[in-house]
């Protein structure tokens, strides 16, 4: 008895090709697996390899100078604080306050003059509004060396030499064209139905910011904050070229270990240990925020 295949029926759907299936046969599923703590491994070596200089960096503060400038370097001479002991008695207290001062009022300045404009310009576009954000963008064209001689000879004729104003002024220029970019892509996530339900609820322009469009981007705030302040706080060009004694910022005051008599690398590096620890608790207590801040509408 002879088998018949049967055609199936011109209408009926064809059976799927098992061309995939066939593909994907030769391919090992654990691969992926395998590959997995090569990966943790490589990724590990990277981030010891990044760290390596900040570590040597705190391990050289805890050195006596003599033991900080050997060559080859010694890891493991004897620990001593006295390289912190000298910042203090050499007076690091008003550069650090000067730091703070005219990085935290900067910022809020800045976040103050950026986020009404990055609402009108996202939420409630002005005509022409990418020729506007092109402007804000092309002062930063211009090499910050290149216009230190203008800013330094309007200075010294209003009078604002070694005052921290010049440099709070100079810090929010600076800052506001990125942050400005930043907060509209924040508020470009906003729902516009919350916007519109606050305004048929009666609210004005200043109640909509600060009570419904200010805790929906709290992360892009975060973020934005942050990093105008590391800006401001590492800011050295004008910092030391503006300031003498009264407004010397925490950069200013690095540069004075390095002398005709020498490289004080102990006090050196204890210096730049004391002066990047606020920027470092401030990033890692708003570690939260900031990776939401920075993955803000990054996905559609």
């Amino acid at each position: 008895m002879s088998a018949v295949t049967e055609a199936p029926p011109a209408g009926a759907a064809q059976p799927p090709r098992p061309t995939a299936r066939r593909r994907n046969a030769g391919k090992d599923p654990g691969a992926a697996q395998r590959g997995g703590p090569v990966w943790t491994l490589v990724a590990w070596a990277l981030t010891l390899l990044f760290f390596a200089p900040v570590g040597w960096m705190v391990l050289t503060s805890f050195h006596r100078e003599a033991d900080a400038a050997t060559n080859p370097p010694s890891p493991f001479a004897p620990l001593t604080t006295d390289n912190y002991s000298a910042l203090f008695d050499r007076g690091i207290t008003p550069y650090l306050i000067n730091s703070a001062t005219a990085s935290i009022i900067s910022t809020l300045l800045v976040l103050g003059f950026a986020l009404p404009a990055a609402y009108a310009l996202s939420i409630k576009p002005v005509r022409k509004w990418t020729d506007v954000m092109f402007f804000f963008l092309s002062t930063k064209f211009l090499p910050a060396i290149g216009a230190l001689l203008p800013i330094y000879l309007i200075v010294k004729n209003v009078g604002m030499l070694d005052n921290v104003w010049s440099l709070i002024v100079l810090y929010t220029a600076m800052n506001l064209p990125l942050a400005l970019w930043m907060m509209r892509s924040f508020l470009a996530e906003v729902p516009p139905a919350i916007l519109e339900a606050a305004e048929v609820d009666g609210a004005g322009l200043i109640r909509t910011l600060r009570a419904v469009v200010a805790p929906i981007v709290m992360p892009g705030l975060a973020a934005t904050s942050l990093i105008c302040i590391i800006f401001s706080w590492n800011e050295f060009l004008f910092a030391v070229n503006l300031t003498a004694v009264r407004a010397a910022t925490a950069p200013v005051f690095l540069v004075g270990f390095i002398t005709s008599e020498g490289l004080f690398l102990g006090k050196l590096c204890a210096a730049a240990t004391l002066v990047s620890l606020p920027v470092l608790i401030a990033g890692f207590a708003a570690q939260d925020k900031l990776v939401q801040g920075l993955s803000l509408g990054a996905v559609k």
